[in-house]
């Protein structure tokens, strides 16, 4: 369940920021995240927890410059360091896991973890959808990107809610 979590950070992060710096006409830029994307992936599973932090940096460097020096949309530059996040933490929360007593307490562990962070998940999608509407950015690719964080968020937490009772 973590792995899933991680891979669809990885992927929607590098995806969002792809998509933000090839609608503002960068595609050598774009390239560059999806390498750094791609590695970040190889990465995660050949359990190199280090790239994680090379992974991070970048694409919080990148959403960074986008947003304050090139007034990219704003939306994607959030999305993009938001998805980094998450799967920086969920890198390590991973590794952590290894060290649970038991089967059932990694479970329960990792059913509240992932529940956490997809609420977070949706509260920063949330909050970078205000910012594309106040910008009037809110398009149809922004639609599906909400729409594929929303169904993944909530069907943590609705799993999670299942598991409760």
């Amino acid at each position: 369940m973590t792995l899933l979590a991680l891979l669809s950070s990885i992927a929607l992060g590098t995806a969002s920021l792809v998509w933000g710096y090839m609608g503002v006409g960068l595609p050598d830029l774009a390239r560059w995240i999806a390498f750094i994307g791609a590695a970040w992936l190889l990465a995660a599973w050949r359990r190199w927890r280090w790239f994680a932090y090379v992974g991070l940096a970048t694409y919080v460097l990148a959403a960074a410059l986008g947003l304050w020096f090139l007034n990219f949309p704003p939306g994607w530059m959030f999305g993009g360091a938001i998805c980094a996040l998450l799967a920086w933490d969920l890198t390590f929360f991973q590794y952590r896991q290894v060290f649970a007593a038991s089967d059932d307490e990694r479970r329960i562990v990792e059913r509240r973890h992932l529940m956490r962070i997809s609420l977070l998940a949706i509260l920063g999608f949330a909050l970078a959808s205000l910012a594309m509407i106040l910008q009037l950015q809110f398009g149809f690719d922004w639609i599906v990107l909400i729409a594929l964080v929303m169904t993944l968020g909530l069907s943590q937490v609705i799993r999670w809610f299942r598991t409760r009772t």
